[in-house]
């Protein structure tokens, strides 16, 4: 064993991230521990501001009731089947995974823009508990329209509770966890308060009441996408592209003692993406028949979707509480996943001080409300990127036998850079994004397409590489 590697595995067990190494017997957790942290880290946040987002988008009681049902189902199949499958059979950090496949000059990049991209949605997740926290201060709060920050109050709020979080989420994968599993209970109470509350205020006395709220559908709100039923599918599905078919979970389930461990997730996608959605979008409606936002309708503006005064406005200062909380279990995680990412760039720095780093990108972030704002639009677009990336890895582990390929190539021929990978996303990305852009596609439309497409480049040109390679060396 050489000294880099005595030193890297001195490191992993110091840290007890296990970052570059399978995760040992000892460490593996039960499927109860998934289950908080995934009912946590959906049941949360994002939730406050999509809810919303999808009534300023025009839907149809229909298609987001249905919509969302399936949508949601396809994205608990995509954790089971393939990450949570994945991870138990290999137990490593995704950026480790993707390392011995693409090489380490090339994965550099990945992890820089994966981290970065992490950040930014954590970010937006500060900005959540920030307008729950601003609410005792009478704070202006941002609009759909804000990208900067628009008061000193703001300000000093986002970097105190920016830094809370960052230092839970250096403290690593148990502390994480312990969070997610103490405050989900309390998050998705305040859910149904809010959802049972807002129904009240909205005088729903039936179920045809209740799909009156959407009926039909509208128009969007000005400068808002209008969504269709699939629209809401395929949202719902890649919404978490990057962790799913991104593989970005295989750094989480990696500590599942066993694969059904991924059907936790369900917890996630039905109390979070489902239940909570709807329930967040039930305040909204609340708030759409205020005076302040049909004066802001009558203006052509869309009103404003601040979570801490829609809750607070349903269920009080729990209201307020149960958004600080659900902007910190969005982002805690969010965080440590940065965190991991930033560490496999800088590996002789620990992981809790690049997790504590990457919290402050995050919180410097959150000071802009555009990524929280404009969530649909940046989430769509964060898993384009990254899912094909995910697809390297699944394809090499479905079919690299099938096909005699050299899986982990990068790795046991010291290759940097490993050009099949870079190609394969290249040209997926390349292609797709441009029918986006070309012909007005929306972008969550393409991601499945791309990541199959960028799968399937992997194994052709890793078979004229791999064979190119080998002539090259035997001559």
């Amino acid at each position: 064993m050489t000294k880099y590697n005595i030193e890297n595995e001195q490191e992993n067990y110091a840290s007890g991230e296990f970052e570059r190494e399978p995760v040992p017997k000892s460490k593996l957790k039960s499927w109860k521990s998934f289950l908080g942290m995934y009912a946590g880290e959906h049941a949360a946040g994002t939730e406050f501001m999509i809810g919303p987002l999808f009534l300023t988008a025009g839907v149809s009681a229909f298609d987001l009731i249905i919509g969302l049902l399936l949508g949601n189902l396809l994205a608990v199949l995509s954790w089971r089947f393939l990450t949570a499958h994945i991870a138990v059979k290999r137990r490593l950090t995704l950026y480790y995974q993707l390392e011995r496949i693409a090489g380490k000059k090339l994965v550099t990049f990945y992890n820089l823009a994966n981290g970065l991209l992490f950040c930014f949605l954590a970010g937006a997740m500060v900005t959540v508990s920030a307008t729950a926290v601003g609410v005792p201060f009478d704070m202006e709060m941002p609009k759909l329209t804000d990208t900067v920050p628009n008061s000193l109050t703001w300000v000093i709020i986002v970097l105190l509770i920016g830094l809370v979080i960052s230092i839970i989420a250096a403290r690593g994968y148990e502390t994480v966890s312990k969070a997610a599993n103490w405050m989900s209970p309390i998050i998705v109470t305040g859910f149904i308060a809010c959802g049972i509350v807002a129904l009240s205020q909205l005088n729903v006395g039936s179920l045809e009441d209740f799909w009156n709220i959407w009926g039909e559908g509208t128009d969007p709100f000005p400068g808002q996408l209008k969504f269709g039923f699939w629209h809401v599918v395929i949202w719902s599905w890649f919404a978490n592209a990057a962790m799913h078919v991104g593989m970005s979970d295989l750094s989480v389930f990696r500590y599942a003692k066993n694969e059904s461990s991924g059907w936790t997730t369900a917890a996630g996608m039905y109390v979070g993406h489902y239940m909570a959605w709807i329930a967040a979008a039930l305040l909204y409606a609340v708030y759409l028949k205020s005076p302040e936002a049909q004066t802001f309708l009558g203006n052509g503006e869309a009103p404003p979707v601040a979570p801490g005064p829609l809750a607070h406005n349903a269920i009080g200062i729990f209201g307020i509480i149960v958004v600080i909380l659900a902007g910190w279990t969005t982002a805690n995680p969010t965080i440590y996943r940065a965190g991991l990412a930033f560490q496999a760039i800088m590996p002789k720095l620990s992981t809790a001080k690049v997790t504590f780093i990457a919290g402050m990108i995050a919180t410097v972030s959150g000071l802009f409300p555009a990524f929280a704002m404009k969530l649909l639009g940046f989430v769509a677009l964060y898993g384009f990127i990254l899912a094909p990336f995910g697809a390297i890895i699944v394809f090499e582990h479905f079919f690299a036998k099938r096909l005699a390929l050299v899986e982990d190539y990068a790795a046991k021929e010291r290759i940097g850079f490993n050009k099949a990978v870079f190609w394969s996303w290249a040209v997926s990305f390349g292609v797709f994004y441009f029918i986006s852009l070309y012909f007005d596609v929306f972008l969550s439309f393409v991601t499945l397409p791309a990541w199959i497409l960028c799968g399937i480049l992997f194994l052709v040109f890793s078979k004229w590489l791999q064979r190119r390679y080998t002539v090259a060396k035997d001559s």
